[in-house]
């Protein structure tokens, strides 16, 4: 994989594990899909009960509103705290920790 970094939404964790980029990762899904992705990648820890999972390359939200989560989340790892803070409040968004 070429890429920096490689974020998944929802049910796009089904296509990284289509092309075998989840295998032996930890990952996570909408909760109404996991049964899908544990046929697709046998050898993937599947948590959806968590909002994100960062394996590194590869960052991974749950569903939809996850993803809100999982952006601010990669802003302050690259760009630091108060720059996700401060983004997530000119949103009026709670940030979840």
């Amino acid at each position: 994989m070429r890429a920096e970094l490689v974020l998944s939404v929802c049910t796009g964790a089904l296509i990284l594990a289509k092309a075998g980029l989840l295998e032996n990762l930890e990952t996570t899904i909408h909760f109404m899909a996991v049964d899908g992705l544990k046929k697709i990648a046998p050898n993937t820890k599947i948590s959806p009960e968590k909002r994100w999972v960062d394996n590194g390359k590869i960052v991974l939200s749950a569903g939809v509103s996850a993803e809100i989560d999982m952006s601010f989340y990669i802003v302050e790892k690259r760009q630091g705290k108060e720059i996700a803070l401060e983004a997530a409040k000119y949103m009026q968004y709670d940030y979840w920790k």
